[in-house]
């Protein structure tokens, strides 16, 4: 695990895979995420910020919801329950949020922004003031599970549209995987990558992960998994 300061009130936590956030307002911080092998995110967040600190997560898959046990409830989205509660087999209570809503830390408002295709109940989050956009998995440049019952590559390819509106709202993205940050542009090089595999005028090559057989897809700028 490293903790990297990314500015004066915000972090970025690497577990192994995976990374997740901490944002602080003046009022409260928000841990975007809690991992996948650490089970202390909170009481890794406490020894940064001396604030109340409340969990969001961009959705349910396990390597984001590490440390959920530690918090009495989390903000989700609600079309996420199916995959937190019956593929995960994960337990607690969250706040549902939707597309739109305003969570506001004091000083520093983040709009939720939903985005499903990698799960149903996928969000991003935009930090408003920052022009930072929490991506989640959806916006990376390394391997793209749309492996599934949850994954569905039409939904994806529609998030990724919308995101396309609010570009002139960020200059950075900050995934849950890959490289960070990357560059705006990388959504609409996901659309036309994704976009090809659909039409199958990407070919695939046959992996197996964790015994697990699959396609891999190179688009140049990601690799999706996929069962197809």
């Amino acid at each position: 695990m490293d903790i990297v300061k990314m500015s004066m009130n915000s972090w970025r936590i690497e577990d192994e895979s995976v990374r997740f956030f901490l944002l602080a307002g003046d009022e409260k911080a928000l841990l975007i995420d809690s991992g996948m092998t650490v089970h202390n995110a909170k009481e890794i967040a406490q020894q940064l910020v001396s604030l109340p600190i409340e969990l969001l997560n961009t959705h349910g898959d396990i390597d984001h919801v590490g440390s959920n046990g530690e918090f009495e409830k989390f903000y989700m989205s609600p079309a996420e329950a199916s995959n937190y509660y019956h593929t995960q087999k994960k337990t607690g209570s969250f706040i549902p949020v939707e597309n739109g809503d305003i969570l506001d830390l004091g000083n520093r408002k983040l709009e939720i922004i939903h985005i499903p295709g990698h799960t149903p109940g996928s969000i991003a989050v935009l930090d408003i003031d920052n022009r930072i956009l929490y991506g989640g998995d959806t916006v990376q440049d390394g391997a793209i599970f749309m492996f599934g019952v949850q994954r569905e590559f039409h939904a994806y390819m529609h998030s990724l549209k919308k995101l396309e509106k609010y570009r002139e709202r960020f200059d950075e993205v900050y995934p849950s995987h890959g490289s960070i940050p990357v560059r705006p542009e990388l959504i609409s090089q996901l659309y036309e990558g994704a976009g090809n595999i659909l039409e199958g005028a990407t070919t695939g090559v046959d992996i197996e992960f964790h015994g697990i057989p699959l396609k891999q897809y190179d688009v140049g700028c990601a690799k999706f998994l996929c069962d197809f």
